[in-house]
């Protein structure tokens, strides 16, 4: 698939079908997202790959009062209760969403990935707002994992939302102190047909030429 083609089409995946993701498949997703750049090329990214079904269901559980919390939190739950009362899109969104996490353990392949704190390049720690910069070198393997498994004809999913169960994800599957959990894909063969293009704001709403609020063009 072509790079450009893959980045305009590459949506977050919720359904999916019950096949498995071949161990060849996921080897080769990883293999090319690990040519990501990172701060000082330190490549601190670590990834569990969880297959197993109880496992699956175990991190259902811990992801879904999160994901509970999140509704409340945003006043999403409020779509939920009573859909007829707002946009049929934004119906359909959380619906989706909500229908992905109720059904979490039936995602072929969860991909949890974590970073090895010492590993992070953090240039704006002495800043008097909240620290960003750190997720440079983790966020473009991420991304990275999501265009391969594009490339695959495979969907993906990501969320943070296990971020806050850190120490919970990290005793269910061993990961080691030092290590910050920082996202969670769920991968699969799509069950919906692939968009041809995803709906995104146009350069000129972001973008501008030497002083903000300059036009490009």
């Amino acid at each position: 698939m072509d790079l450009y083609d893959a980045m305009r089409c590459a949506p977050t995946s919720r359904r999916f079908k019950p096949d498995p993701v071949p161990e060849e498949v996921l080897l080769r997703i990883l293999d090319s997202a690990r040519f990501a750049p990172s701060g000082g090329n330190r490549q601190g990214w670590r990834v569990v790959a969880v297959q197993d079904s109880e496992r699956r269901a175990a991190l259902r559980e811990l992801y879904l009062p999160r994901w509970r919390a999140y509704l409340e939190q945003t006043g999403a739950a409020a779509i939920l209760a009573a859909p007829e009362s707002f946009d049929a899109a934004a119906v359909r969104g959380i619906r989706a969403a909500n229908d992905y996490a109720e059904r979490l353990e039936q995602v072929p392949l969860h991909l949890v990935v974590g970073v090895r704190l010492e590993d992070l390049a953090v240039t704006d720690a002495g800043l008097p707002r909240q620290s960003i910069v750190g997720g440079a070198s983790i966020y473009p393997f991420v991304q990275n994992l999501l265009l391969a498994a594009r490339a695959e004809g495979l969907g993906a999913a990501l969320t943070t939302l296990l971020v806050p169960a850190e120490a919970e994800v990290k005793a269910l599957l061993g990961i080691p102190d030092g290590i910050a959990l920082a996202a969670h894909i769920g991968v699969g063969h799509r069950a919906e047909e692939w968009p041809r293009s995803l709906a995104r704001k146009p350069v000129s709403e972001f973008a501008f030429r030497e002083r903000w609020g300059e036009p490009l063009s």
